[in-house]
């Protein structure tokens, strides 16, 4: 009888093991839960979800997403996951937006508070109204560059991602767009279509079906490469035409999850873990490919040397735009 139980344990600890779950260890012992600042359904709660499901089958036990949205660049939700308990089992999902806080009065920490994941992004587009006479990049930046400022340009709000990437296109090139800010990428992007505006810089997530449905004209990608997209072919990468761009591209987004820094050690070797682990399945590659992400798997001091990077230009940009109501250099952070 003992000989049938000791049997019977070892098979049990060999199906745990394979299964990614590991006998004895101090954590998850119970559910997680994973704060998402944004809205349900936006990129970053459907990022969220996808790598907290595959996560889940790796830690044993369940991470159940919420969201927790309002307040300045997703403060609220911040906040109510910063004042849980630091003991692994409160995560929060975001993306480079909410570096933007404290610069904003949202949030009275510097970012490097958290200790951040990174699953990707989708990369951003330059793209104009179809009946504009610009059908490449070059006749774009040529006319830009001929009457500084003629041209109408929307790139969701001041300071936002897609903002600091039609300023890198203007740095890099030269030209000098008529830069009008809307409340989000939707509303640029439907300006852009309606011919309010000549030119929208936003995602290619949130622009492809736009771009196949003859709403919107690719020129170039902001990004090194080129990018195939079904149903349109290759877009060419605007490095090709304007390789001074190198110097301030790509600014890409960083959309993902966070746990406070001075959480556990152990609590966060175990999800960096996970981490890999969910990143490496095929869903989440399948569901990469399929909404145009480009995938990044960073963690630990690589993805917050990202994220430092990415609240110094973009708090610095604030600024200087009068965008911002606290100096960085009050949160201590630096000049990019």
């Amino acid at each position: 009888m003992k000989k049938l139980l000791l049997i019977g344990m070892v098979i049990m600890l060999a199906v745990t093991v394979a299964s990614g779950v590991y006998a004895g260890k101090d954590f998850p012992k119970r559910n997680i839960t994973a704060v998402v600042v944004w809205g349900a359904g936006g990129g970053t709660d459907t990022c969220n979800r996808i790598i907290h499901a595959e996560m889940s089958k790796f830690l044993g036990t369940n991470v159940n997403v919420i969201n927790k949205t309002g307040g300045v660049a997703g403060s609220v939700g911040m906040s109510y996951a910063f004042s849980r308990p630091h003991d692994g089992y409160t995560l929060c999902g975001l993306s480079e937006s909410n570096v933007t806080a404290g610069v904003q009065g949202g949030w009275d920490k510097k970012f490097n508070v958290w200790d951040t994941f990174i699953v990707g992004g989708s990369p951003d587009i330059i793209s104009v109204t179809p009946n504009t006479p610009y059908k490449t990049l070059k006749d774009l930046i040529e006319a830009a560059k001929k009457s500084p400022k003629s041209i109408k340009a929307a790139a969701s709000g001041a300071g936002s991602i897609h903002h600091l990437n039609l300023l890198a296109v203007e740095k890099g090139s030269g030209a000098k767009f008529n830069f009008i800010p809307y409340k989000g990428s939707a509303p640029s992007q439907n300006a852009a279509m309606t011919g309010e505006v000549q030119v929208v810089v936003t995602s290619l997530a949130e622009q492809q079906q736009l771009l196949r449905g003859g709403k919107l004209r690719a020129l170039g990608m902001l990004i090194p490469d080129s990018f195939t997209v079904e149903g349109l072919g290759e877009i060419p990468s605007a490095f090709d035409a304007y390789p001074g761009l190198s110097e301030y591209l790509p600014i890409s987004q960083a959309i993902g999850f966070a746990i406070p820094a001075d959480a556990p050690e152990e609590a966060k070797a175990v999800l960096r873990d996970a981490f890999a682990k969910a990143m490496a399945t095929e869903k989440v590659k399948t569901w990469a490919k399929e909404n145009y992400y480009l995938l990044s798997g960073k963690s630990g001091a690589e993805a917050n040397a990202v994220f430092a990077a990415l609240e110094s230009n973009f708090a610095w940009t604030l600024w200087e735009l009068g965008a911002a109501t606290v100096e960085p250099s009050k949160l201590g952070i630096p000049k990019p």
